[in-house]
């Protein structure tokens, strides 16, 4: 049977960094029910606020469609200039569109803009039908909430492209930022599209043609991603802005206004960007503990990161940085160098936890005779010592 193991260790002793200041934070004091924030170039976590809880995404959840449609593109299975239909369904989207009518055939690039800029459903849906396995917007849907799971957002089911609001169509805060991230990083060409302020489409809805992001124009490195808002949901945006080296992804919800969102997302970029600063706190391959090994020809291997470490850290001052290890042990032999065995968890004071993962620092071939009758008989032991109620 495995046990979890903690290693509670002070970084400035146990992990050997350089100097260590002391850091903390004052946490940011959001409006919005439910909130995430995170520096894309170090994995640093600077706010979760009901992050993994289920929520209606509104517009925002077309951001799935967008990467879908994305892979489809990259793929061959869907081209920039291909003309598709618009069917009876999608036209009778109401809300956000781009006024699409049976008639139309429209190219897909142009459906792409009408997603972006201007938060088009019935072009969410056009697109859908061309991608679904069946055909049909509820098949899209089922096919966007298995390739959720697979990208790891496990917090998100849809029931349609574009967020209208529907029974279970959900995400998290977390998941729209994971789906953020791998948006900017995965599809560098197509994100660009995200910073347009304008498409007029072919001049037929004067009144929609303005990119609904509040942070755009403002000069603060924004540069994406979707805004999003229904009655059930509130006021909502997915954005990343970009200063410097460093870029943050961050998603609010449940805002009241649209004028609120917007003040919102300005504090949010601005707290994010100057009230901390970049540090190395460990390299990779630095050993900070060892794991119990099971049948192995050594009792223990080291962990160790398999990356420099950077992360932000409070410019003011406080409680001097702790890290914990967290691994799933006594690990079983043979383990090659370089296999993921647990974890180092580390939080400034007032941030959420952030987790490295940590890997074997060698390899452990599995043992012999003599490596394994050690093994069983140091468990024997163990058990001795703890009696019947401790035994493992």
């Amino acid at each position: 049977m495995t046990r979890m193991f903690r290693l509670l260790v002070p970084v400035a002793l146990a992990l050997l960094l350089a100097p260590v200041f002391p850091w903390s934070a004052q946490a940011f004091d959001t409006r919005a029910k439910a909130a995430y924030v995170m520096d894309v170039t170090t994995g640093t976590v600077l706010l979760a606020r009901n992050a993994d809880e289920p929520l209606p995404p509104a517009s925002m959840s077309k951001l799935m469609t967008l990467y879908v449609t994305f892979e489809a593109i990259r793929d061959g299975r869907l081209s920039l200039d291909e003309r598709l239909p618009v069917s009876r369904h999608a036209m009778s989207y109401g809300g956000s569109t781009m006024f699409l009518d049976t008639t139309d055939r429209v190219r897909v690039e142009d459906l792409l803009r009408g997603i972006i800029v201007l938060s088009g459903n019935d072009a969410c849906a056009v697109l859908a039908e061309a991608l679904s396995p069946d055909g049909t917007e509820a098949g899209f849907a089922r096919y966007m909430t298995q390739r959720a799971q697979q990208m790891g957002m496990t917090n998100s089911t849809f029931a349609n492209s574009n967020g209208w609001p529907a029974a279970g169509h959900r995400m998290s805060m977390r998941d729209l930022a994971l789906l953020s991230r791998r948006i900017i990083e995965d599809f560098p060409g197509f994100y660009p599209m995200f910073a347009e302020t304008e498409f007029a489409f072919d001049g037929r809805a004067p009144q929609n043609t303005q990119n609904r992001n509040p942070l755009l124009r403002l000069g603060i490195g924004a540069d994406g991603l979707k805004t999003g808002h229904t009655q059930e949901a509130g006021y909502g945006l997915a954005g990343s802005a970009k200063q410097g080296d460093r870029r943050v992804v961050f998603v609010i919800s449940g805002l009241d206004t649209a004028q609120i969102r917007a003040e919102e997302a300005q504090a949010i970029v601005n707290w994010a960007f100057r009230q901390f600063v970049e540090k190395s706190i460990l390299d990779a391959g630095t050993e900070v503990a060892r794991a119990d090994v099971w049948m192995g020809d050594v009792t223990s291997v080291g962990l160790t990161p398999a990356k420099d470490i950077n992360t932000l850290l409070p410019v003011l001052g406080g409680d001097d940085l702790k890290a914990e290890v967290v691994y799933q042990g006594p690990v079983r032999a043979p383990i090659a160098k370089g296999d993921e065995l647990g974890e180092l968890v580390f939080a400034p004071e007032g941030l959420p936890e952030t987790r490295v993962p940590l890997v074997a620092a060698q390899d452990v071939p599995r043992g012999g005779f003599v490596a394994r009758l050690r093994t069983v008989s140091g468990l024997l032991l163990a058990r001795l010592k703890q009696g019947p109620e401790g035994a493992l």
